[in-house]
């Protein structure tokens, strides 16, 4: 009895370390009833049904829809993300990870609220960008130190250095934070009223006589200030030849407009006389049966003009009248389901089905036919609203032009007459 005893206790003791090392190699630690160890789905797959009486039962996750990127033997497949507001797709959903969205330009990704997009920021005059507006980081604005300035508003542009001033200039106003320093000639003669003649004076008349005589008289335009748009005007000579400058001038360019005005005038009376004389042309009624004879030597009577102006008018309301789906030839509408299948990702045409206004239940109908985007698009064209209109509105915000142009890139018949 006793060596039994002990045989039992030690056929014990090895089915336990059996069972406890079976255990250790368990990652999941979760086992069925009959002691077997439950399977984990890998990436890209979920759970279907728990591990319990039988072991874990794992489902493929469907692109563009759902997604697993973890090794479990507990969770399903998880929704996709979907990118909305002012955040757009980076990277699409597939089966093993989610949807990367991105903001769009000019906004950054605010993690402090709910992982929403803010507008970035944009520095006021008197501070320069230290650091510029990345995908997860606002602008960082500085207050411009001496020596700089920021003169207007921006969410790019740094602080610029103030503007020195050459030997042969002085500074008019000192560079602050807000505006650069401006400077000028120091040889600039400085300007007064007093200096010009009265126009009744002989000094005036006799500095006119000299002033084609006189050419010492000219005019810089010099711009030393870092702002385009402010240049300063130098003048060099004597100051009594402005004034018979300027009159020169103002003569030459109100001689010039009186004869631009003239010219236009008398091209539009030209136009207008050209137009009355085809009117007139146009409208002499033809006797029935006079056949009109062009330059080429075709002659076409009244009524095949007649017979051609109503082939006009009938074509013109065919292509202006709301043009179905289901009117479109039987070669057109297989090149746009080879077009829709040449694109490897099916979620395109999944998208496409979205924005025609179906919903995942029916999206997932379609998956199951042998030709989903022929079943899509058949199933669509029965509709009343299946407008090619609608159509290639939903595959521009797929950009997908090519299939657009496809669309309508029609033959046009040619008669010889």
């Amino acid at each position: 009895l006793g060596s039994r005893g002990r045989g039992r206790e030690v056929w014990g003791g090895r089915v336990g370390v059996s069972v406890l090392k079976a255990q250790e190699w368990c990652p999941t630690k979760q086992y069925t009833a009959a002691g077997e160890c439950c399977e984990a789905c890998p990436p890209g797959e979920g759970m279907k049904v728990l591990c319990g009486e039988e072991n874990t039962e794992c489902e493929i996750c469907l692109d563009s829809v759902t997604y697993s990127n973890i090794s479990s033997h507990t969770d399903p497949c998880q929704q996709c993300t979907v990118c909305t507001g002012t955040m757009t797709m980076n990277i699409p959903c597939m089966d093993s990870f989610d949807t990367v969205c991105s903001c769009m330009n000019g906004f950054y990704l605010n993690s402090s609220e709910d992982e929403k997009c803010l507008p970035c920021e944009i520095c006021d005059n008197g501070s320069g960008v230290l650091e510029q507006c990345t995908e997860t980081q606002n602008t960082i604005c500085e207050v411009c130190p001496p020596e700089t300035y920021s003169d207007q508003k921006s969410s790019i542009d740094p602080c610029m250095p103030c503007t020195i001033c050459e030997e042969n200039e002085m500074m008019v106003t000192e560079c602050s934070s807000v505006q650069d320093t401006v400077c000028t000639c120091k040889s600039t003669p400085p300007f007064t009223w007093d200096s010009v003649p009265e126009p009744h004076s002989p000094r005036f008349f006799s500095t006119a006589l000299d002033v084609t005589s006189k050419t010492t008289a000219t005019v810089e335009i010099m711009t030393t200030t870092a702002i385009p748009s402010s240049p300063k005007l130098i003048w060099k000579g004597n100051n009594d030849n402005i004034i018979p400058v300027y009159c020169s001038i103002l003569a030459a360019v109100v001689v010039g407009l009186v004869a631009y005005a003239a010219f236009k005038r008398w091209n539009s009376c030209k136009q207008n006389k050209q137009g009355a004389n085809n009117r007139t042309v146009n409208q002499t009624p033809s006797p029935e049966g006079e056949k009109l004879h062009s330059d080429s030597g075709i002659s076409v009577d009244g009524q095949s003009l007649h017979e051609q102006q109503q082939q006009q008018k009938k074509i013109f309301s065919q292509c202006t009248a709301v043009k179905l789906y289901t009117t479109l030839p039987p070669h057109k509408k297989e090149e746009v389901e080879k077009l829709l299948k040449s694109c490897e990702e099916e979620a395109e045409w999944c998208s496409l089905a979205g924005l025609l206004g179906y919903n995942e239940k029916h999206i997932d109908t379609f998956k199951q036919d042998e030709y989903p985007v022929h079943a899509l698009l058949s199933d669509w064209s029965a509709k009343d609203s299946a407008t090619m209109d609608e159509l290639c509105t939903a595959l521009r915000k797929l950009k997908r032009d090519d299939i657009v142009e496809s669309l309508s890139s029609e033959p046009t018949a040619t008669s010889a007459v």
